[in-house]
């Protein structure tokens, strides 16, 4: 009887700027990229490299990459929620925020 294995790899990096050892055409690439982002106004410029075996589909690949931003764009909301919240909370409430910074070491 045969036994069958089935393998898979999928390695996402990503990559938020040329590293010193990259070449010089990617370090070139990576300064007109923040250039592009400074020009636009902010944001954030990151590459992706994916790499899947078996090959899937480009768009199931896209789909996935979408909705892996959709969480995190959620989990963001969440946290500028809860600081939202306790900046109001302080400004309320500052009273039951000063032994809390009086404890904490100063820098």
């Amino acid at each position: 009887m045969k036994v069958y294995k089935p393998e898979w790899r999928c390695i996402l990096s990503v990559t938020e700027g040329a590293e010193s050892s990259t070449r010089w055409l990617a370090r070139i690439a990576w300064r007109l990229r923040r250039l592009a982002d400074r020009l636009d106004g902010g944001g954030r410029t990151i590459k992706l490299d994916c790499r899947v075996t078996p090959e899937l589909p480009q768009e199931d690949v896209d789909d996935c990459l979408g909705k892996g931003f959709m969480v995190a764009q959620g989990l963001l909301t969440e946290l500028a929620q809860q600081a939202a919240c306790e900046d109001v909370m302080r400004d309320a409430k500052a009273e039951l925020f000063e032994e809390a910074t009086a404890s904490e070491p100063k820098r």
